[in-house]
């Protein structure tokens, strides 16, 4: 789970990373990077019906909050990131999944 001060929760603050947030795509997801208002990392999801039904996006949801967590450190300090699931992300397997994560990752320069 991340820590309350590493969500990004206001919509106006993730329309503003989502339009002028610089983008790093990989195949099943794109991170949305744009800096922040506050001096600690913020996230949030963007998990749309085009890749499932409820279930299936708050997996999807849950998979990527996983791999956030595991490469925290690895993102730019003080920016607020949305990361964008893409279709087609719900019948990728973890590793592939973990393989999207890491290509997109390598772009930001991590």
């Amino acid at each position: 789970m991340l820590p309350t001060s590493a969500r990004l929760r206001k919509s106006p603050e993730i329309a503003k990373a989502l339009k002028s947030g610089k983008r790093y795509p990989a195949k099943f997801l794109v991170f949305h990077i744009a800096p922040g208002q506050t001096p600690e990392t913020r996230f949030a999801f963007a998990v749309g019906k085009n890749v499932g039904n409820s279930v299936t996006r708050h997996k999807v949801t849950r998979q990527l909050r996983h791999l956030v967590m595991a490469n925290f450190g690895k993102f730019p300090a003080g920016s607020d990131i949305v990361v964008r699931a893409l279709p087609g992300i719900e019948l990728s397997s973890h590793s592939q999944l973990q393989q999207n994560f890491d290509t997109a990752l390598a772009k930001v320069g991590a």
